[in-house]
C-alpha cells in the first residue's frame, strides 16, 4: 500500500479530512456528545463548561464507555495562567472489599464488581474551579438527550448484545432491551430515570451523589444485589488534584497523568524510542513497528512491577522517567529479534532517594512491605484553554447493571485488582487501583519555559491506550502526518501475558496488526519472532480523538476515530 496518496494530507492515508476551525473544537466518541459540547462553547462557555456537557451527554449517548457511575481523569490546561492540572476522579475499592470476599475470583458483572464511583466529583469540582456557565446550562443538553432519546447506532446495536446482563437485569433491560427485545439501529434509547438523577445533581451538586438521595438509592440497590458499596465509601470519596508528569520527545514536551494512571508508560515508550533514529525507517515499516512494539514491551514490564496507588505504594516515577534509565533499557532491543520474555528493570538505581519505609515497594525484583471500556474527549475553546478527559466504567457497559431507578450504569472496576498478595497492586480496601487511562497533551516546550499547547489527544482501550497514543504521537512528530492520518492510519496492538489489567490477568503473547499494513511487513514481523495475527482492516483497539493547534493563527485541526462512533465538531 502506498502511504503517500492521501487526498487530505501529505504523508499518510485517511478516509476523512480533519475538521478545521479557529474558535473551538470538540472531539468525543459520539456525535451528539460532541455537539452538546460545541453548543456550550458557542453560548460562551469555556472548555471546562463544555467538558461537563460532553461528560454528562456521553453517559446517555455512549453508555458502553461512560457513566457517572464510573471513574476517570481530566487534564486541564488554562491558557491565561499557563498551567496544567489533573483532576483524578478514580474511586477506591469499597472498605468491605477484602480479598477474602473474592475467594472465587472477581466477577465481571453485577454489583460485586463495582468500586466507588469517582468521576462525578472530578467533573463537578473542575467546573466549580474553572467553569463560567451555571451547572444547569451545562447539564441541560444531556437531560434533553435522556428524555428525547438517542438513536441507537449500528455499532451499539451489535455491541450491547454481547453483554447478557443488559437484558437479564430489569433496570438495565428497561433502557437497552425494552420488553425483552434489543434495540435496533435507529431506535431511540431513553433513560428517564437518569434524567431525574441529573436534575437532582443540578440542584444538590456533588453532595447529592455522594451523600444525598442518589447515594442512598445506589447503596440500597448494592445491598439488595450482593454488592459491597456503602454510604461510608461514598461519603469518604474525594477527587485529587495532581500535577502532570512529562518528558521531552524530540524537542516537544509531552504531558501525562501521574500514578495511579499508566501515563508514565507512554513517556517511557517515547524515552526508549528516542534512542533510535525512527525517521530513518519508513512509516509502518517492519523496523519502525518493531522498535515501537519492543519499547512497549519493556515499559509494560516496568508497569507490572512498580505501578500502583502512590498513596499506598512507593512508585519510583523519577527513575522510570529517567533518560539514562531508558537508554539502559534500549540496549535490550535488537533490530533483528523480538524480546521473548521482557522483564522489569531497576529504576531505583536512577532515583535520588531511597524507598519510603512506610510504604510497600518493589526493589531488586522483591516486594517489600512496610513496617480496566472507556471513553475519551478533547476540547479547545476560543481562549486557548484545552482539556483531555477520560471516563470509564471499565469493560463495555461496566457491571451491566443500572442501579435501580437512578438510571446510573455502574462500573466493574474491581476487576482491575490482583488477588495475589505478592503483586504490587494487590487488593486493598480503601485504595485506588492502578489505571490504564492516560490523557495526553503535547507542548512546544515546557510550560515553565513558555511552551504552548500543540496537541490534545487520547483514546479508550484499556492496555491499548498507551500504545495507540504512542502511534499517534510518532505519526505526527516523526512522520509529519496530520491528525486524521495519524488516527485513521493502520494500527497495531501488542498483548503481553500477565500484564493484562483485567482479572484474571492472563493473556497470550501476540501482536495484532490491521490488514491495511502490507503483507510484507506482516511476514517480516513474524520473522523477527513476533506472534502476529490480523485484526481486519479496522479491527484495531481504541477510538482515538485529537485536536492539533497549528501555527501563529492557532488553527484547530480536529479528528476522531472511524473504528467506532467518534465525531469531531469545530467552530
Amino acid at each position: 500500500m502506498n502511504y503517500t496518496d492521501s487526498p487530505h494530507g501529505n504523508n499518510g492515508i485517511t478516509y476523512r479530512p480533519p475538521h478545521i476551525g479557529s474558535k473551538g473544537a470538540v472531539v468525543a466518541n459520539h456525535p451528539l456528545a460532541a455537539q452538546a459540547g460545541m453548543k456550550t462553547l458557542s453560548r460562551g462557555g469555556n472548555a471546562v463548561d463544555a467538558m461537563v456537557s460532553v461528560a454528562f451527554s456521553l453517559g446517555v449517548a455512549e453508555p458502553s464507555g461512560s457513566s457517572i457511575g464510573g471513574d476517570g481523569f481530566i487534564m486541564i490546561h488554562m491558557n491565561k495562567i499557563n498551567s496544567i492540572e489533573i483532576a483524578n476522579g478514580t474511586g477506591a475499592a469499597p472498605y468491605a472489599a477484602t480479598s477474602s470476599k473474592y475467594s472465587d475470583g472477581i466477577p465481571s458483572f453485577g454489583m460485586k464488581s463495582t468500586s466507588t464511583p469517582g468521576i462525578l466529583d472530578a467533573i463537578l469540582r473542575s467546573h466549580e474551579k474553572y467553569g463560567t456557565l451555571s451547572l444547569k446550562e451545562c447539564i441541560d443538553p444531556a437531560i434533553e438527550l435522556c428524555e428525547e432519546g438517542v438513536p441507537t447506532t449500528y455499532f451499539q446495536a451489535e455491541d450491547m448484545k454481547k453483554i447478557k446482563a443488559l437484558i437479564e437485569f430489569p433496570s438495565s433491560s428497561e433502557v437497552f432491551a425494552p420488553n425483552g427485545k434489543w434495540l435496533k439501529p435507529g431506535e431511540k434509547r431513553r433513560n428517564l430515570n437518569l434524567s431525574k438523577t441529573y436534575q437532582r445533581i443540578i440542584e444538590g451538586g456533588r453532595d447529592e451523589f455522594y451523600l444525598g438521595e442518589t447515594a442512598q438509592k445506589m447503596v440500597k440497590f448494592s445491598e439488595d444485589t450482593g454488592g459491597l458499596l456503602s454510604l461510608n465509601d461514598l461519603s469518604k470519596h474525594t477527587m485529587i488534584w495532581q500535577k502532570p508528569i512529562s518528558t521531552n520527545y524530540r524537542g516537544k514536551e509531552v504531558y501525562e497523568a501521574p500514578p495511579n494512571s499508566s501515563g508514565h508508560v507512554l513517556l517511557q515508550e517515547l524515552n526508549i524510542l528516542e534512542n533510535f533514529d525512527l525517521q530513518s525507517h519508513n512509516y509502518l515499516s517492519p523496523e519502525s513497528l518493531h522498535l515501537m512494539v519492543e519499547a512497549k514491551k519493556l515499559s509494560f514490564a516496568d508497569r507490572e512491577a512498580f505501578l500502583a496507588d502512590p498513596e499506598f505504594i512507593d512508585v519510583p516515577i523519577e527513575g522510570l522517567l529517567s533518560k539514562e534509565y531508558s537508554k539502559e533499557r534500549s540496549y535490550l532491543i535488537s533490530l533483528e529479534k523480538a524480546i521473548e520474555k521482557p522483564e522489569e528493570g531497576d529504576p531505583w538505581n536512577y532515583m535520588k532517594r531511597h524507598p519510603e519505609k512506610n510504604k510497600k515497594y518493589r526493589f531488586n525484583k522483591r516486594l517489600h512491605l512496610p513496617g480496566g471500556d472507556t471513553t475519551h474527549y478533547c476540547i479547545v475553546d476560543q481562549w486557548g484553554n484545552s482539556l483531555s478527559g477520560l471516563q470509564s466504567i471499565q469493560t463495555a457497559y461496566g457491571s451491566g447493571i443500572i442501579a435501580g431507578d437512578t438510571g446510573i450504569l455502574m462500573n466493574n472496576r474491581m476487576t482491575y485488582w490482583h488477588l495475589d498478595p505478592e503483586h504490587i497492586d494487590f487488593l486493598n480496601p480503601g485504595q485506588r487501583v492502578r489505571h490504564t487511562m492516560n490523557p495526553v497533551m503535547v507542548f512546544s516546550n515546557q510550560i515553565e519555559k513558555g511552551g504552548k499547547v500543540e496537541l490534545v489527544c487520547g483514546t479508550p482501550g484499556a492496555d491499548t491506550q498507551v500504545q495507540t497514543n504512542l502511534q499517534i504521537i510518532t505519526s505526527i512528530y516523526d512522520y509529519e502526518l496530520n491528525v486524521a492520518e495519524a488516527i485513521e492510519g493502520p494500527r497495531w496492538t501488542h498483548y503481553q501475558g500477565k500484564t493484562n489489567s483485567a482479572y484474571p490477568h492472563k493473556e497470550e503473547n501476540f501482536l495484532e496488526i490491521e490488514s491495511r499494513i502490507s503483507k510484507e511487513t506482516f511476514e517480516n514481523m513474524r520473522n523477527k519472532g513476533h506472534k502476529t495475527i490480523s485484526s481486519g482492516a479496522f479491527g484495531g483497539a481504541g477510538c482515538a480523538g485529537a485536536i492539533q493547534i497549528y501555527g501563529k493563527e492557532k488553527t484547530l485541526f480536529a479528528s476522531s476515530d472511524l473504528r467506532k462512533d467518534g465525531y469531531s465538531s469545530v467552530w
